[in-house]
């Protein structure tokens, strides 16, 4: 999309043009304000019409639907962003398959989704929804799934942005991508951004090198920035080792809410994997015993354990030419072959850390 415009006239050129062109007398100032929105008024039309519409065309049909034709630039510019960031939809069913007891749901159930959809009644009661939050928890245990069953939940889009987006230029060039990105982000309503892996560019600068601590400065900046947009907008960023943050971003202020994702107990457990279970072809299940079997299972462990039950199945079935149904001796088959992710020492040090860095 083309927008780049020449060098604005002065105020008192740019009046006379629109006088010119339109017969209409402008205010010289609000007429320099005025002058490139005209242009990229007349851009669109052409755009839209697939031939060059004449400035005075442009001018008169901006100037008599001004509101009308700033949105309709807006909505444009936000289609090509959102292409060009790799923006997906993601279903409303994605935020069913979270267990309604799990606590981060719950968390992002009060402080995030209902201040969002009930904004009438935020306002009544001075509510102010949080713009920018931190998912931390050991690696698996669902934070990407949590980020995009939100933007399901909101009916938003979802674009994710992963450090090696940023390192595409090398790291001289991070924290320079980070800022043209978190500009393009600034311009969009109804997105939720999402930063994995949060602590490979915002670590702490304690002992960083001086590209790393560059990086982090430019988040430390970029972040209010990002939190003073009136449009709908939520940064989402995950870590897995979040005492490796920059303190700084940890005070109030900068993110609304850290949030811990950790271990599931039962019902949590049982929930996803009946979600899994519905997608097979099964037999007899006893569904209270792979929960049991399953307590140092993350989410990411079930997805992949239920990744492999359904090849062997199918290979059983290939190969047998008989109807193979999933049972709990299948599962418990499998599951020995999968190492669990959380272990007692794992789960000791999320503890200690839920304790030092929630706020919510």
């Amino acid at each position: 999309m083309n927008k780049d415009l020449p060098d604005i006239p002065s105020p008192e050129l740019c009046a006379n043009k629109i006088f010119e062109i339109s017969g209409t007398r402008i205010d010289p100032e609000i007429a320099a304000e005025l002058w490139p929105r005209i242009l990229q008024h007349k851009w669109l039309m052409s755009e839209k019409l697939g031939r060059d519409v004449g400035l005075k065309v442009a001018c008169i049909d901006f100037l008599e639907n001004m509101e009308q034709a700033r949105e309709e630039y807006l909505a444009y510019q936000q289609r090509d962003i959102l292409k060009e960031m790799g923006a997906q939809t993601i279903g409303q069913q994605l935020w069913d398959t979270i267990s309604d007891s799990q606590p981060p749901k719950q968390i992002v159930q009060k402080r995030i989704i209902l201040p969002l959809t009930q904004q009438d009644l935020s306002k009544k009661h001075g509510v102010v929804p949080p713009k920018a939050i931190i998912f931390f928890g050991p690696p698996g245990t669902g934070k990407t799934h949590f980020a995009k069953a939100i933007a399901g939940a909101l009916s938003w889009w979802f674009i994710e942005i992963a450090p090696s987006m940023l390192m595409v230029d090398g790291a001289e060039k991070v924290g320079a991508n980070l800022r043209k990105i978190m500009e393009k982000s600034r311009n969009l309503k109804e997105v939720i951004i999402f930063i994995d892996e949060f602590e490979e560019i915002a670590g702490s600068r304690d002992e960083a090198s001086r590209v790393d601590k560059s990086i982090t400065n430019e988040f430390l900046k970029q972040v209010p920035l990002f939190k003073n947009q009136a449009n709908n907008l939520l940064l989402i960023c995950a870590t897995n080792y979040i005492r490796q943050l920059d303190a700084a971003l940890l005070r109030p202020g900068r993110f609304d809410c850290i949030i811990p994702v950790g271990t599931l107990n039962e019902d949590e457990r049982a929930n996803i994997l009946q979600h899994y279970l519905s997608k097979l072809n099964t037999g007899e299940v006893d569904l209270n015993r792979i929960v049991k079997m399953s307590s140092r299972f993350t989410p990411a462990d079930i997805e992949y354990l239920f990744q492999q039950v359904a090849q062997f199945t199918f290979e059983q079935e290939l190969a047998t030419k008989q109807d193979y149904r999933v049972t709990t001796d299948t599962i418990f088959e499998i599951m020995p072959k999968i190492r669990p992710s959380l272990t007692e020492e794992v789960t000791v040090e999320f503890e200690k850390d839920s304790i030092t860095y929630s706020r919510f």
